[in-house]
């Protein structure tokens, strides 16, 4: 008799040393979990952060040349004299600004993160490079992840700059001029926006 409760003693014992240990690693878990996440988002409030830095060193090139093989849009959206509101953040006086619209392109549009070619800190999420301005392209779309090289001088450092690709659409792509929210200043020939980044200016 005695010989049995020693054994269901040890029994119990176990289990309640497993039951912990269970309970110790779903704990671990959850907190890995919720670590993980945070960790995201602080990933992502950088990237953005640094983007915006980055954006606000374009370089504005008022020529309106068109990359060599650009082909305008048969269909667009908006057309070329539209008047927009721009819902595009890629640099500081951009959102919220009235834009009219004076190019409109079919192509690929990428997302990119590179460094530039100045020394310069890496340049996250730029937006946008189309692919006529990406060196030896042709017509075969880049996948996410690709290394390509820049031919586009949207910012300094970028022409020449080996670039990964973050984000590829296949979309309209508007060049415009608009004015600037914070300085007044008119901005000409614009690259680039895509058409999700732009809405109609209401009738008054």
């Amino acid at each position: 008799m005695r010989r049995r409760k020693i054994v269901l003693s040890l029994f119990s014992l176990s289990a309640t040393v497993l039951l912990a240990a269970c309970s110790t690693d779903t704990t671990t878990e959850e907190v890995s979990v919720g670590s993980e996440s945070v960790s995201m988002e602080s990933m992502s409030e950088e990237s953005s952060a640094s983007s915006s830095e980055g954006m606000g060193d374009m370089v504005h090139d008022d020529s309106g040349v068109i990359p060599e093989g650009l082909m305008e849009a048969q269909n667009p959206s908006y057309k070329v004299g539209d008047s927009v509101l721009m819902q595009a953040g890629h640099m500081e006086g951009m959102k919220g600004a009235e834009a009219t619209i004076v190019g409109a392109f079919d192509t690929v549009a990428y997302e990119v993160s590179y460094d530039p070619t100045n020394g310069d800190p890496r340049v996250e999420n730029h937006q946008w490079v189309i692919q006529e301005e990406i060196m030896d392209a042709g017509t075969d779309p880049f996948g996410v992840g690709s290394e390509v090289m820049l031919g586009a001088e949207h910012m300094e450092g970028m022409n020449g700059a080996t670039a990964t690709i973050d984000a590829a659409e296949m979309t309209t792509i508007y060049m415009v001029d608009y004015t600037d929210t914070v300085t007044g200043e008119t901005i000409k020939n614009h690259k680039w926006v895509i058409e999700q980044e732009l809405a109609p200016v209401e009738a008054p």
